[in-house]
């Protein structure tokens, strides 16, 4: 770890080999250890704050580096340490991508990770990785949204995020004030996914596979809205379609154009019910449902390859065990 301790009746200007050896090994196990323990924590902190599982992982190996090089006996609690290194390194991240993200071709959604059924036990967990409260997220400036994720969803005091984003604590109570105002109007209807959920995004693959377009528009919202990312690489709607009937006639396009290689499966993103539509065995596009009240409000669906690499595996999300903020 930090410097090495003598032990009694060791002269202090003696070198042991063996010892510094085994120490220098029980140090990186210790650091490993550490970072382990709180990966994730630390991942769910950065994708929020950045909306790329690509960049989050980033974010968390340069962290590890500045970790693995700090004396870990100076380090009271890893935790808020490491809380803190990966926020900084999020927030540089994210002032770094927003010029390439504005510059986006055609609509910008985050990149789905897949998540497991327990995410929707935590409701707060669950709409925070949602794609709907992630765009709004999107519309944050990056202090406003580090300051809005640590304090809303994970629960750390002003004093702790002051630490973390360089300013002071009566700055970032403004901040998470005005943050959360902005948030609070402009957040969709959220319920986590449930068997209910799932039940209705099967309904509506079925409907829109036979081309029963009423069967479609019975499952939608009124003020459903469709929205897709490709990125400018492969086709996709370049802007949010929204309407019931104007939804419906664009997905049933969409699945007239598809082959007869092309299979649905059910799984969960972002904690929503979702499909994947794998083609020859290769993912295809992915599409999110947003459900509430029995009807389906939103569909957010993800073709820019750039974003399917990591849609396999599910990644762990954790809040840390913090109370979140309440009114």
């Amino acid at each position: 770890m930090g410097g090495r301790r003598e032990e009694p009746g060791v002269k202090p200007n003696r070198r042991d080999a063996g010892a510094d050896a085994a120490g220098v090994s029980e140090g990186r196990a210790t650091t490993e250890d550490a970072f382990t323990e709180h990966r994730p924590l630390l991942f769910t902190i950065a994708y929020e704050i950045l909306g790329s599982a690509a960049d989050a992982e980033d974010v968390l190996q340069e962290s590890y580096l500045r970790w693995s090089a700090v004396d870990q006996d100076s380090v009271e609690h890893a935790r808020a340490y490491l809380v803190r290194v990966v926020t900084r390194q999020s927030l540089n991240h994210l002032r770094a991508v927003r010029a390439r993200r504005e510059e986006y071709v055609g609509t910008w959604l985050p990149e789905p990770i897949r998540t497991a059924p327990e995410v929707s036990e935590d409701a707060i967990l669950a709409e925070s990785v949602s794609m709907a409260m992630m765009l709004v997220l999107e519309t944050l400036n990056p202090t406003e949204r580090a300051v809005f994720v640590l304090h809303d969803v994970f629960g750390y005091t002003h004093g702790e995020i002051a630490a973390s984003v360089d300013r002071n604590e009566v700055s970032v109570r403004q901040i998470a004030h005005r943050a959360r105002r902005h948030v609070h109007a402009r957040r969709r209807r959220f319920e986590p996914d449930s068997d209910a959920g799932q039940e209705i995004a099967q309904r509506f693959l079925r409907a829109a596979s036979t081309g029963e377009i009423q069967s479609l528009m019975d499952l939608l919202a009124p003020d459903v809205v469709q929205i897709s990312d490709g990125g400018g690489k492969v086709v996709a709607a370049r802007h949010p379609i929204s309407g019931r009937a104007e939804v419906a006639r664009f997905v049933l396009g969409v699945i007239r154009n598809t082959t007869t290689a092309t299979h649905a499966e059910p799984a969960t993103y972002n904690g929503m019910p979702a499909a994947r539509f794998v083609t020859d065995g290769e993912l295809d596009w992915l599409v999110a449902f947003e459900i509430h009240e029995g009807l389906i409000t939103g569909l957010y669906g993800v073709r820019n390859p750039d974003k399917l690499h990591r849609t396999e595996m599910v990644l762990p999300l954790d809040r840390g065990g913090r109370q979140p903020w309440k009114p």
